[in-house]
């Protein structure tokens, strides 16, 4: 490494990058679409930055609503608003305020098309330091900058949870832990605690054969990782397998699909928990290739095949299956805390457009199943189109099915309705959704 890799990395070029990812995401691009262009040195730092500006974007747009009435030029906008979602207020803000405006005017300065722009964006954040108080209290009025997600996503909430959105706003704006599963294969819960605690690092035991870390670690320095001792895996998703086979007597030789399987977490854990015939399927054959490398990992196999879930004609051998998992393409709402860019990237529209996809899936995997079989239906969002709407609409055009014991919608980070599977709590999770389906003999 030569001498200047060495050297921190500025500010104001940090600042930069970052607000070109914002300014990506307001065209539609992934958030991690958008950080794969961000030059290797500058990741780590922009996407830091990034996931807190993105927790508090609206607050930023309020805010620069009032101090620039006529918006500026893209670029111009997306740096503002950046440095404006870092400063606005002191509690988790990266950096000092008055840090952060001589850093954005000095990006405006050395950024080729921001020139003509120095001063005004200099204005702006002066502005703000000598009226931040006021200012911020003018937009504590504006809900949409109040709890940062769109106004439709606010009100959609407020009618699927009514005693309950408050706490899913908050909860979706703060920082989720890092969770791990352990493969109880290859060691125990309590010997990889003791593994963790010999190396200073806390956790508590959460669900099944979970663990949730106090402070997140890079997965090269936990335990036994490559060896495939454990996984990881938010606690809401480690439902999944446990919930699919509770109560089966006899695993060996089951044949299980797992629809959308990318990037094979729960394929994993279907495995750990029993020597099953697991067909794998994923429409992206990239992603299929993380699955086998989490299999491998894991020393464990499945049939992975790059397919869709929903056109069995191009990869159904013809033979029922006894068990599926069908984790549904969805809005991603539930894990809105781990990708905050999801929620500037989702439209209203999209809701409904994916309920009809999570529809088209149920029914025709349905028909893939075994009569005596199981279905277990989940995605990771907390709207009830994409839940508990959605299974309705299932039950009222099948008879052949009944309803089995799951938690149905988890909301993110709040225990409730889990005790059909575990004695322990699933920890701080995500919001998620199960509904199991037993398919009635003729």
């Amino acid at each position: 490494m030569d001498k200047t890799s060495k050297e921190p990395i500025p500010l104001w070029k940090q600042l930069q990058a970052s607000a070109e990812v914002v300014r990506a995401v307001r065209q539609g691009v992934s958030g991690a679409a958008a950080m794969d262009a961000v030059a290797p040195a500058l990741r780590p730092g922009v996407q830091s930055l990034v996931f807190h500006v993105w927790r508090n974007l609206a607050r930023a747009e309020a805010l620069r609503s009032i101090l620039a009435p006529r918006k500026p030029q893209p670029a111009v906008d997306a740096l503002l608003c950046v440095a404006l979602a870092l400063a606005w207020q002191d509690e988790g803000a990266p950096y000092d305020p008055f840090t952060l405006v001589n850093q954005a005017a000095e990006a405006a300065k050395r950024h080729p098309g921001m020139r003509a722009a120095v001063n005004f964006v200099n204005a702006c954040m002066r502005r703000f330091l000598r009226e931040r108080a006021d200012l911020v209290a003018q937009t504590d009025t504006d809900p949409v900058a109040r709890w940062n997600h769109p106004a439709w996503w606010i009100a959609r909430l407020k009618r699927d949870h009514p005693n309950d959105w408050v706490h899913i706003l908050t909860a979706s704006n703060a920082h989720a832990p890092m969770a791990l599963r352990v493969n109880l294969r290859k060691t125990t819960r309590s010997a990889y605690l003791d593994a963790l605690a010999a190396m200073g690092c806390q956790a508590i035991a959460i669900g099944v054969s979970g663990i949730e870390l106090q402070t997140p670690l890079p997965v090269h320095q936990l335990p036994g990782f490559a060896q495939g001792w454990v996984s990881v895996q938010d606690g809401a998703a480690q439902l999944a397998a446990p919930l699919l086979l509770h109560g089966l007597s006899e695993l060996a030789g089951l044949r299980v699909l797992d629809a959308c399987a990318a990037p094979g977490g729960k394929t994993g854990h279907l495995l750990e928990m029993g020597v099953l015939d697991v067909t794998a399927l994923d429409v992206d054959a990239q992603r299929c290739e993380r699955i086998h490398d989490n299999l491998d990992r894991l020393g464990v196999s499945a049939k992975v095949l790059a397919a869709d879930a929903g056109a069995p004609v191009d990869w159904w051998d013809g033979k029922p299956f006894d068990l599926i998992l069908l984790d549904a393409p969805c809005s991603a709402s539930g894990i809105v805390r781990r990708h905050p860019d999801v929620r500037w990237l989702r439209r209203e529209s999209d809701i409904a457009q994916l309920a009809a996809i999570q529809q088209r899936l149920l029914q025709t995997l349905w028909a893939l199943l075994k009569p005596g079989g199981r279905l277990l239906y989940c995605t990771c969002s907390v709207f009830a189109a994409e839940g508990r709407e959605s299974v309705e609409t299932f039950l009222t055009h099948n008879t052949n099915v009944q309803l089995g014991q799951a938690p149905g919608h988890l909301i993110p980070g709040k225990i409730e309705n889990m005790s059909t599977v575990r004695d322990n709590p699933a920890g701080d999770h995500d919001g998620f959704y199960y509904a199991l389906l037993h398919k009635l003999a003729a």
